[in-house]
């Protein structure tokens, strides 16, 4: 028996409008075309589907095996085609996130709460667990971007520029280097330097200062909270560098004192990296334009 879906909307049709003439208006057909339709659907089964003496138009007992089979299959394929009309219009799709930046969340979840009022079908998540091989899984299509810092030249990606942020070091009131007007190098080595626990080939203290002047703090504490940072260096634990981004609340408190990192500062940029194909959908705009515009109302305080 070839069955086909026009055969289970026939079928729900006639047993809703209660007559072949009905449904054929509710169908759009003819209702020749669709008496057509159902005679061979009979012949195909071998037996009636529809008890002719009755009105309205009633369901024989296999008739009625074909009405349960249409009510659960039709509603599931209508869903399906509504959900492929949402993603072709870009109304719909996926948006799951990875990041090579640990204090990205200060700015990430504003972003995201704006998102998904503009965007409701869009399934949104953040994939833990990748942020030294994000951008492969991006490549491998399981997450749709990534947000790095450092832009990468491969096939098939466009890293697509977010925002410039000043990193700075925080150290607190009552310390030596609360006195100076930058950082250097050299003012790391007798300190405890405390960063996210990240490798330091991610953590802009190293790549832009200490690395190039062969540097190395007197030790390394790795911490995974921006809040039990500052309250460690706030206790005169050590010191650290943060992204500008978080520190709006340290800019008007008397615990801290914030410098820039080096005579001239550092300025670095933040990227969203996609698929090239994936970059020019609607909802990924959006959230490109949003990524650009929030961190900079965090910068500002």
């Amino acid at each position: 028996m070839h069955l086909e879906f026009r055969h289970l909307r026939t079928i729900r049709a006639i047993h809703r409008a209660g007559g072949v003439a009905r449904a054929a208006d509710i169908l759009n057909i003819t209702q020749s075309a669709l008496s057509h339709q159902l005679k061979g659907l009979e012949e195909q089964a071998g037996v009636e589907l529809f008890v002719r003496r009755t009105k309205p138009l009633r369901l024989s007992a296999a008739g009625m095996k074909l009405l349960r089979l249409a009510d659960d299959v039709l509603p599931r394929i209508e869903s399906l085609e509504e959900e492929f009309r949402a993603l072709i219009s870009g109304k719909s799709g996926r948006l799951h996130l990875a990041m090579e930046c640990h204090a990205c969340f200060e700015w990430l979840f504003p972003v995201l709460d704006r998102f998904r009022h503009a965007w409701p079908e869009v399934d949104v998540d953040i994939r833990p667990g990748l942020a030294f091989g994000a951008l492969p899984a991006l490549i491998r299509e399981e997450v749709d971007l990534v947000v790095s810092s450092d832009p990468e030249d491969i096939d098939g990606v466009i890293f697509s520029p977010l925002f410039d942020y000043e990193p700075r070091v925080v150290v607190a009131a009552t310390h030596p280097l609360a006195q100076k007007p930058f950082a250097v190098a050299e003012d790391f080595r007798d300190e405890v330097l405390i960063t996210y626990p990240m490798d330091r080939s991610r953590l802009d203290v190293f790549t832009e200062l200490l690395n190039p002047a062969r540097v190395e703090p007197r030790s390394h504490r790795q911490v995974e909270l921006t809040a039990m940072i500052l309250l460690l260096v706030a206790s005169g634990r050590g010191l650290t560098v943060l992204p500008d981004w978080v520190l709006r609340e340290v800019k008007t408190s008397s615990d801290y004192v914030t410098l820039p990192l080096g005579q001239e500062g550092a300025t670095r940029r933040m990227y969203a990296a996609t698929r090239t194909e994936d970059a020019t959908k609607p909802y990924m705009a959006h959230f490109l334009r949003l990524a650009r515009s929030e961190p900079v109302k965090l910068q500002r305080g």
